[in-house]
């Protein structure tokens, strides 16, 4: 076919996803000013199209719809065709998924709209073959009937368009003096997300199954504050089922985006790094908590993810790997059939992989129903057994047939890696990084989560509006989003109380400041989305939004209520205090209702609630003692715990917070290390030993 007429303006777009479609026949427009002047001016309607890398049937629409000349055609002519990457524009695709959602009961990528030339939707849909197919409706005979109805049903059409936009503007509106958000709150957001736990398979709702990492942080905070073990329990049934699923990637470590079953087996096998960061962290903490040996184990392995497919060589981590080569694969690169396990294995390795990853003739995969997705189907002990050999020469053979299989699949050709560099994803990632030092130790995670932050404040940060929502090389694009600036002065706390490097704070406490004043509704409390001096503004953007649920990453007004919360603390700031209850009690009324979607909002709800214990530990960096100190500080299971490590000449010198220099009392310094724990105003006297200082953090009885 032809491209000799596409000339469409995505060949130099920023977005992977946009660039895809750069040769296209259809002319798309980046989402910009030019594109909505150009739909008033032709007084044409715009057809948005919002989609994603990783994608398979955005992906499957480019080809069948939009490569297809008659498709093309009809397009070019009739409208204004759009191409926004949702994960480099998630403010656009969130308001039109909830408008789209509203118009059809349908929603997710690719999600297609038709707009007014202000940008005001009349109807969607996700996918559209290019002719009638499967009770779907065909693009062509879409588009042409659309078009025709634009012009003879103009009134109709404008008038729903603006009946449906008003309805949006009140789907997330919160109004402020409702009553105080309180522990009953958070009681009632874990019994609905305990109302949806799969005792079986673990996790939560039946299929498709999601991760839900901030219900699972919630549930381990619930424990260690009440030490129930019931919400325990939930957690390490999911994480097991989940590890042990296919939904993990058992050869390259890393999770996949969710599965379709519930049974956590097959999975979409795209990989995101928001995702990983977040169950990174839950199976660092639920190895604190357990010392169960299997999450530690999963940890690593998506710390080796990470490192060996996401990062930058130097500083920074990819969005996303793709999960398929190409549209007639699904997954090929992460599952074997059972003749290519054979390949790669000797007899006596093959036989016990094949039990272990349960690979058999016929596989889980339709379209190659020889292809298996690797998951652990029984124990080593099954296995010997079985096998009638000894467990550890089985612990052997896997060990040796792991490797070779992650050789013969290096060999493979890799799915593309989503190259892009966005602001609160890589903030996630360092505070999850910053976590796995806490935990277990690892230095080079926290040099690489310190070097990702440094490379984002020096390239992604701007006095006046705060961070950026991405890095293309060293320039900053996308003005940034409530959830840059949020995940990113969390980041800058967790990166201050591991280092005590004061810049930390200083720009956590700056980039505060901007988010109050660019973000901050004056008038309702809460936070918008979008800065309220946004001046590129166009369609659904006129809306604001204050987003309140975990969709999938979490919800930014919670984690801005959060860190509200540890610079009032730490800065003696009571207005950073007051709007972060402000902001809590503004959602209280509709908490309970969202359940396992309000489970950032219930963490930080009780974080804002309850006093935190902040262990200080004061000595040279290069002294064993401090480091012994540090180590018994962080390995301690205890809600609400923060650690703090400081130089004795910080402290003498007072270039401390203005919180914790009221609060810290003079320290004897005699060149021997110290901790200190404090609740509230009120600490202990200092200790000088790791066995002292375990025994003060010995869990708190149940509040």
């Amino acid at each position: 076919m032809s491209h000799e007429n596409s000339g469409n303006e995505l060949a130099k777009a920023a977005s992977s996803y946009l660039r895809s479609a750069a040769h296209q026949p259809v002319k798309w427009h980046e989402w910009n000013a030019e594109a909505f002047a150009l739909a008033k001016a032709q007084d044409k309607p715009i057809l948005l199209d919002i989609g994603a890398v990783w994608c398979h049937w955005c992906h499957v629409m480019d080809r069948e719809s939009y490569e297809n000349a008659d498709v093309a055609r009809i397009i070019n002519e009739s409208f204004i065709p759009v191409k926004v990457d949702r994960d480099e524009r998630p403010d656009i695709d969130s308001r039109y998924q909830v408008a789209v959602s509203a118009l059809t009961g349908q929603g997710g990528w690719p999600l297609t709209a038709f707009l007014t030339p202000d940008g005001k939707p009349f109807f969607g849909g996700t996918y559209f073959p290019p002719d009638d197919r499967g009770g779907r409706p065909g693009m062509k005979r879409l588009l042409e009937a659309i078009a025709h109805n634009y012009h003879t049903e103009r009134d109709k059409i404008h008038d729903s368009a603006a009946k449906i936009a008003g309805a949006l503007g009140e789907v997330e509106h919160f109004k402020s003096g409702g009553e105080p958000a309180d522990e009953l709150l958070v009681k009632a957001i874990v019994e609905s997300i305990g109302g949806m736990f799969d005792a079986q398979n673990g996790g939560f709702g039946s299929s498709p199954k999601f991760p839900h990492p901030t219900a699972i942080d919630l549930l381990m905070e619930v424990h260690l504050s009440t030490r129930q073990d019931w919400p325990l329990n939930m957690v390490t049934s999911t994480l097991e089922h989940m590890g042990r699923g296919g939904v993990y990637d058992q050869i390259g470590g890393g999770f996949h985006r969710y599965s379709v079953d519930e049974r956590w087996v097959v999975p979409h096998f795209e990989k995101m790094s928001y995702d990983n960061a977040g169950l990174l962290g839950n199976y660092l903490r639920a190895y604190q908590i357990t010392r169960n040996e299997f999450f530690r184990e999963i940890a690593l392995g998506i710390l080796r993810f990470l490192e060996s497919v996401l990062s930058h060589r130097e500083a920074g981590f990819y969005a996303s790997q793709d999960a398929d080569i190409n549209l007639d694969d699904d997954g090929d690169y992460f599952t074997w059939t059972l003749d290519e396990l054979k390949a790669v294995l000797d007899e006596p390795e093959a036989s016990v992989a094949v039990l272990y990853y349960h690979v058999e003739a016929q596989g889980e995969m339709h379209h190659n129903p020889a292809k298996n997705v690797l998951f652990i189907d029984q124990p080593l002990s099954a296995i010997a057994a079985r096998l009638n050999l000894d467990e550890a020469k089985v612990e052997e053979l896997l060990a040796n047939s792991q490797r070779k299989m992650a050789d013969a699949r290096a060999r493979r050709q890799m799915p593309f890696i989503d190259k892009s560099i966005y602001t609160s994803w890589n903030g996630m990632l360092i505070s999850a990084l910053l976590e796995a030092y806490r935990v277990l130790g690892l230095s080079g995670e926290r040099d690489r989560a310190l070097a990702t932050l440094d490379l984002l404040m020096a390239k992604a940060y701007d006095r006046e509006k705060g961070m950026f929502h991405s890095l293309v090389g060293d320039f900053p694009r996308i003005e940034g989003l409530l959830e840059d600036q949020v995940f990113i002065i969390a980041a800058l706390l967790d990166a201050y109380e591991i280092t005590g490097t004061r810049t930390y704070f200083d720009r956590a406490l700056e980039l505060m400041e901007i988010t109050v004043r660019r973000f901050w509704d004056q008038k309702e409390g809460g936070f918008f989305d979008t800065a309220q001096d946004l001046e590129d503004r166009h369609g659904s953007l006129t809306t604001q939004r204050k987003p309140f649920q975990d969709s999938p990453t979490p919800a930014p007004n919670a984690v801005a209520a959060f860190v509200l919360d540890r610079l009032d603390i730490l800065a003696d700031r009571e207005d950073f205090g007051e709007k972060a209850e402000v902001t809590l009690a503004l959602f209280a009324s509709k908490g309970g209702q969202y359940g396992l979607f309000a489970a950032t909002y219930g963490l930080a709800l009780l974080h804002h609630l309850r006093a935190p214990t902040d262990v200080v530990v004061v000595g040279e960096a290069g002294d064993g003692r401090t480091t012994k100190l540090l180590r018994a500080a962080y390995d301690a299971p205890r809600a609400g715990k923060r650690v703090f490590a400081f130089s004795p000449d910080v402290v003498k010198a007072h270039n401390l917070p203005a919180g914790l220099v009221a609060t810290l009392p003079e320290l004897p310094f005699d060149g021997v290390p110290v901790a200190l724990i404090c609740k509230g105003s009120a600490c202990h006297p200092p200790v000088q030993t790791p066995e002292a200082l375990r025994e003060l953090l010995v869990p708190a009885p149940p509040a």
